[in-house]
């Protein structure tokens, strides 16, 4: 983008001053009149049917309301999302699910009164264990994202079976859970029949859609706002059961409600990454080229609503390989809903192909980075459409220096330090480009500024400091004179924030609306009226049109560990990544999405987890203290660098999205890396200490006995 000012530059986030002294706003802190608070309850069950609630006992609590059930709850139009079915019927799909609400004129009054309420139930047996051998799974027709559940081409066995070089190896990740700081709360507010709903949001525009259907409403009378979201990685990018149990109390009681889920509460009713089992198969020829790519998933979703973690497609995108079969089976348990986190798919997808990778280039001999390089496809693999860019080589190479990778032994256990060995690993990454229509205003007023209205999502991520600079450009105008008015359905509808779809969505927009608006000031003599003069944009037909194009964005990761031989204990000393992503549109907030990804990509590695027990039907880790997310001291050293491309087959700005590429190789990296330090493959994440013990004591057994 020639002659650009703002776009590139490494612009503080604008609301960035209002977050660290406390005056931005989130859910919660947009306390109406009379408002009041509501504690949901949770099904102590795993599966059955509510045969009684007893709420007595509550009712007669201080400062106690109302205790809403599925026998008094205001009915809803049935949901095109069915978790969203709260309080309608006394079915129990999974523990967790809400089988009443109290209301309070205090949450700590909500809180006793729910804890008060008695609930019984006709309990049913259940089923909470994904195996891979699982009898009830099932090939669906589609995985997450509309991608076809079985991709093939070729002949895989056949390839594998007549290759030089083979792996046949399995991996397993664990359950994974979004926990953003900000847990999922909705304050909800009715005028009549309009009502208004301040909730933590990925997207005002879908929550405003959804509960028009499920109240039976004109869209206009529902009025949404989300104007500051602490986090959500994907867990609030569809409406969850607060803002519906919000409303519905709003709704019986007459009051102003506030929904906050506690933390203990999200595992089990706001999504997770589902656990995928994957097996691996890659044939090579001795020269390092893949003659067959087999890559096989199960994984879980709910009997409330198909979710299929689209875990396989990576494989589809990754290297030139003539065979290649590509499969997702799903087994429906009594487990809560799984949804969106953050790189679906990709993230455990990339992290088994990459570590395969690695098993492959031990096989071989060969330098994993070449390994990866010399199976760079001509085009897309699956489909045979040319990239519109790709510069994944590029990332390699330039990773492989800024890391000194041309000095690393390649030698397992080559490098120690008393007890501790030390070890690098590598991994590449993809992620899919995405855009969304989206519409969007810009007015500028005789003052000489500008007001850019759009209804993106600010997660934290900086989009109102972004729309600016690509505002400010189209304009040609200083960056000072642009304001970004974002999160309220009352400005022009907008796709949610997902997928890395966000930016690249509304900057659209508003580069095409701020374009018009230009060309119409250039044609104007005179000031302007005292309304100003408004130009919109609409990217329907432009943004959601088929390409021609496979359109990715790429990257390698670079990771050095030194694993405790004593203790167990894997510490991440260096991690480093360089990306391909199109332009990038501001280097500070670009630099903080790579690390943050690339961190989230270390906790999936070393900590995240969870425990689905199968007496309880439950998830064991439900809070900060059980659920382990890392922490700045958990990487000394972390390093994001990008490599800027011009790919005109985007979007005007020529962008990619980048909220989530940094977490899909990061996890791969470090497994990668602790098999070089220590001669142990292990292939269930995360690498915990008992685990890497374990894997220890078996390598020094084996080599006892050679």
């Amino acid at each position: 983008m020639a002659g650009t000012t703002a776009v590139g530059a490494p612009v503080e986030r604008r609301e960035g001053r209002a977050k660290v002294t406390g005056t931005a706003r989130y859910a919660a802190e947009h306390p109406p009149a009379s408002r009041v608070h509501a504690w949901p309850v949770p099904a102590t069950i795993a599966r059955g049917r509510v045969t009684r609630v007893d709420s007595a006992d509550a009712l007669a609590s201080p400062g106690v309301l109302a205790v809403l059930t599925h026998e008094n709850a205001p009915r809803l139009a049935e949901a095109g999302d069915p978790t969203l079915a709260v309080l309608q019927n006394p079915s129990v799909p999974h523990r967790g699910w809400f089988v009443a609400l109290v209301v309070g004129e205090s949450l700590e009054a909500a809180r006793a009164g729910a804890a008060a309420v008695n609930v019984e139930y006709d309990v049913e047996a259940h089923d909470v264990t994904l195996t891979d051998t699982h009898p009830a799974a099932y090939v669906p027709e589609e995985a997450n994202g509309g991608y076809p559940a079985r991709s093939e081409h070729g002949d895989p066995e056949g390839a594998f079976g007549s290759s030089a070089a083979r792996i046949d190896v399995g991996y397993r990740v664990p359950p994974l859970h979004n926990h953003p700081m900000e847990p999922h709360t909705s304050t909800a507010r009715w005028d009549d029949d309009r009502l208004t709903v301040d909730t933590s949001s990925q997207g005002s525009s879908v929550v405003q859609a959804v509960l028009a259907g499920l109240f039976e409403l004109p869209g206009d009378h529902i009025r949404v706002r989300a104007e500051h979201v602490g986090g959500g990685f994907g867990s609030k990018g569809t409406p969850r059961p607060d803002v519906v149990l919000a409303a519905l109390a709003a709704r019986l009681t007459g009051r102003p409600v506030t929904v906050a889920l506690p933390r203990r509460f999200l595992p089990a009713v706001v999504g997770h990454r589902a656990p995928t089992l994957h097996r691996l198969r890659l044939g090579a020829a001795a020269d390092g080229r893949l003659t067959g790519v087999v890559h096989e998933v199960v994984t879980h979703t709910s009997r409330v609503k198909e979710f299929v973690e689209q875990a396989a497609t990576p494989a589809r995108v990754m290297y030139a390989a003539p065979h290649l079969r590509t499969l997702h089976r799903v087994a429906p348990l009594d487990v809560p809903t799984p949804s969106w986190m953050r790189a679906p798919g990709e993230a455990p997808g990339m992290y088994a192909l990459e570590s395969a990778m690695d098993e492959l280039a031990d096989e071989l001999g060969m330098d994993p980075v070449e390994l990866r390089i010399v199976n760079e496809p001509d085009a897309e693999p699956d489909s045979g459409k040319p990239f519109s860019s790709r510069h994944l080589v590029e990332c390699l190479r330039e990773g492989a220096r800024r890391f000194a990778w041309s000095g690393r032994d390649p030698r397992p256990r080559s490098r120690d330090a008393g007890p501790l060995l030390v070890g690098s690993g590598v991994a590449a990454a993809t992620y899919p480009v995405m855009a969304q229509p989206s519409t969007a205003a810009a007015q500028a007023l005789p003052d000489g500024s500008f007001v850019i209205r759009v209804n993106a999502a600010d997660i934290g991520t900086g989009s109102r400091t972004v729309l600016a600079q690509i505002a400010a450009d189209a304009l040609g105008v200083a960056l000072e004179r642009v304001r970004t008015e974002v999160g309220s359905t009352d400005l022009p509808r907008a796709s949610l924030a997902g997928g890395s779809s966000g930016t690249a969505s509304w900057g659209w927009a508003v580069h095409d609306a701020c374009a018009e608006l230009a060309a119409r000031l250039a044609e104007r003599p005179g000031p302007l009226p005292e309304e100003g003069v408004t130009a919109r944009a609409d990217t329907a037909g432009r943004a959601d049109a088929d390409s021609p194009w496979a359109r990715h964005a790429f990257g390698a990761h670079f990771a050095e560990v030194a694993v405790d031989t004593v203790t167990g204990e894997t510490r991440v000393r260096r991690l480093l990544g360089v990306f391909a992503a199109g332009h990038i549109l501001n280097a500070r907030t670009a630099r903080s999405q790579f690390v943050g990804g690339m961190t989230m990509g270390l906790g999936m590695a070393l900590t995240e987890g969870s425990t689905m027990d199968a007496a309880f039907g439950d998830f064991a880790e439900t809070d900060l203290a059980s659920y382990h997310v890392p922490a700045h001291a958990d990487v000394p050293d972390i390093e994001a660098h990008w490599i800027d491309e011009d790919d005109p087959h985007l979007n005007p700005m020529g962008s990619k999205g980048i909220g989530e590429i940094g977490i899909v190789g990061t996890a791969a990296a470090i497994g990668n890396a602790v098999h070089h330090a220590t001669g142990v493959r292990l292939r269930e994440l995360p690498l915990t200490p008992d685990r890497v013990l374990t894997g220890l004591a078996s390598h020094a057994g084996q080599r006892h006995e050679r």
